[in-house]
Parts: structure tokens; sequence; C-alpha cells
């Protein structure tokens, strides 16, 4: 097949879908590799990288006309207009999107969201959310460094001893991990809080303090066990404590990054400007979930402008909206090998599209087909 690799336009978008590791591997697969030229250039990849492993570089036109397209963001109109009806097309393509969905439908793609694979084993090497919020959590607690000023470790000096940087994590998924993991090489004293009481192991396996919310009812402590070994929503009595207790510890804060996201659903609200009011003037929230709602504004405090690093009642507040974007060479590399996984779901082993039977990954994935949309 004929793979086309675009240059991404969306404003401030530096991440690639295909680096020079994957081109080489597609190549010799019986793949025609086609990479829109300079397509790599903001992730530290030169044409001439991918030149050297076989792929040949092209202009917009070309590398949008392949019967398959490998994006990071999803096409905008006019780039829609430059693909092939019966196309295909892989990317992170917000599922939510009604309209966008339809867009591509329009234009007669087989469109695949990568961000919409399940969360199981079999998946595991092509979950884009993951490989992305990984870097953000890493990225988060390192602009929060830039922005704090003071130090992150405690450091005793002759002219006498620096307090160690008081951080809290708010949620801890994939992004609140690793931003306690570098948080903690970094000397910060963290505490972590999530809904789900389930996670404080793996909070304090890395070495910070989970916010502990006493159970006062058996429907609170069977739901905090799960069942199954899946986590079940905590009663409004539980996380109405917890919100206390966040609270408190939001106030004596230096730093506070928030990582909660529902998709397809305003971020939720964790903290709150009378939060913020309280804190310590020059502290930093870093909001992870800025700009990600379906109204493109939404984080978790109300104060976070997306896209924006402002000041309110004397605390820096980050609403950076697309943080892999700023490591796009590992973000690139790591993307690259989701899709590159994926497309071993996809393609036969003499280099043709074949969309399998029956496979829950392919079909979670599939957005558009023969004109309709799969998935609402």
């Amino acid at each position: 097949m004929r793979i086309g690799v675009p240059l991404e336009t969306v404003a401030g978008e530096t991440r690639v879908a295909v680096t020079p590791e994957t081109a080489k591997k597609l190549a010799a697969q019986g793949h025609e590799v086609q990479v829109q030229a300079r397509a790599g250039v903001a992730a530290s990849v030169t044409d001439a990288a991918y030149e050297a492993v076989g792929a040949q570089i092209v202009d917009r036109a070309a590398a949008f006309a392949a019967e398959l397209v490998l994006k990071v963001q999803r096409p905008r109109a006019d780039e829609l207009a430059l693909m092939k009806p019966g196309s295909v097309l892989v990317g992170m393509l917000n599922p939510f999107d009604k309209a966008g969905l339809q867009a591509m439908a329009t234009a007669g793609l087989t469109a695949f969201a990568l961000e919409a694979a399940p969360r199981t084993t079999r998946a595991q090497s092509m979950d884009v959310l993951s490989s992305q919020a990984n870097i953000a959590g890493y990225k988060a607690v390192t602009m929060a460094a830039d922005r704090y000023q003071k130090f992150f470790p405690m450091l005793m000096t002759a002219a006498g001893t620096v307090k160690a940087a008081r951080m809290v994590i708010l949620g801890v998924g994939v992004a609140g991990l690793q931003a306690i993991a570098t948080a903690k090489r970094m000397g910060a004293t963290i505490e972590a809080s999530d809904v789900r009481p389930s996670v404080k192991e793996q909070v304090e396996s890395l070495g910070a303090k989970f916010i502990d919310v006493p159970y006062e009812t058996a429907e609170e402590k069977e739901a905090a066990e799960g069942v199954g070994g899946y986590a079940r929503p905590m009663p409004q009595s539980w996380l109405d404590r917890q919100k206390v207790e966040v609270a408190k510890r939001v106030a004596l804060a230096d730093v506070v990054i928030s990582t909660a996201l529902i998709p397809g659903r305003a971020a939720p609200v964790l903290i709150t400007e009378e939060m913020v009011k309280a804190m310590k003037s020059g502290s930093v929230i870093v909001d992870i979930a800025a700009g990600k709602g379906p109204n493109g504004r939404d984080g978790n405090c109300p104060l976070t402008e997306a896209g924006k690093t402002v000041t309110r009642h004397g605390v820096v507040i980050v609403g950076e909206t697309n943080l892999p974007a700023l490591l796009a060479a590992d973000a690139s590399a790591l993307y690259a090998r989701n899709v590159l996984d994926f497309l071993k779901l996809v393609t036969t082993k003499d280099a043709r599209f074949e969309m399998p039977a029956n496979d829950d990954i392919v079909d979670a994935c599939l957005m558009t087909h023969g004109g309709e949309v799969k998935r609402a």
C-alpha cells in the first residue's frame, strides 16, 4: 500500500505519525511510505532521515492522496478534500465529535480513531491515550518546576535549609502516576488523591502519600473494594468528605497538578476558585485537563484559560492544552509505535489493507466506513 504521512497543521501540533524507525519497518513489510516534506522537522526528524530508511519525500497533495493516511490530529476540511474516497485514515480523530465523524464519512473514508481502542492487555501496545498521557504527566511536573520560584528538593546549605516543595496531584491515572514518579525524582514531597481508593497502593509504591478518607458505612467500604478487580463509583457521602480533605492539602501546596478527564464530557471541577484563593502566593497549578472538554475550554479549575498561563489570586495557572507536543521527539516515537502495532491488525503479509471480522480492537476504533458513521 501507499502510505501517506502529512505534515500536521493544527496550531501547536509538533508530532508526526511515522518516524524513521517505523517507516523502515513499514517499508520492510512492502509498503511504499510517502512523507510530506518537513513533516517531522518539529519532532527533530529531517527529510534526509526518512529518505535514509527508504521513504519518499512528497508534497502535501501526494501525502493525502495515498491509500492509507497516517495522522496525529483529525484532518481539516481542506485536507479531507485532498483524500480519495475509499482511502483509509488512522489517527487520533476525536470519536466524540459527531460533526467531524460525519465529515469523514461524507468524504468516503474508512477512519480509525486510535484513542477508542479498548483498555485491554491485547491493546496495550497501541494505547495512544496511555503513551501520550505518560508524557503529559512528566511534562506537567517540569513545567511546574520552571514556573515555581523555589527549589523542588530540600537543600541544606551554608546559608540555611530550603524546604522541599509540597505537591498535590489530583487524579492517579497514567498521567498522575508519571507526575508522581517525576516529582519524586526531583525531590518534592507529594500527596495524591483519586476518587478510586483502590489506587492507594500504586501511589504509595511511588513514594507519595495517598490522601486517605476513612469509610463510614458498609456501602462506602464495599464500593472501594470493587467487584471483579474493577473499582466502583464511590458514594456521594465519601466524595463530599474527600473534597474537604483535598481542599485542606491544596491550601498548603506549593504545586498542584490536576489530571482528571472524562472522555466526551466536561472535565470535573477539582480546584474551585475558593481553593485557589486559599493557596500561597507564588504557588503553581498545572491543569492537564485544560481545553479537553467538548467546548475546548474546560479544565479542572474554572480559572484555567486554555492555551495560556495566567496568574489569579497570586497563583500561576498553566493551561497548556497539548503537553505531549512539547516533547515532540519522544511523543512521536511512542505514538508511531502505537500506530505500527495497530496497522498489524488491518494489513496483510503482502501489504494490503484488510479489515478483519470480529476483532474487538478494530471494531472499537472503526469510526466511519462505506459513507456511514459507525460510532456515534
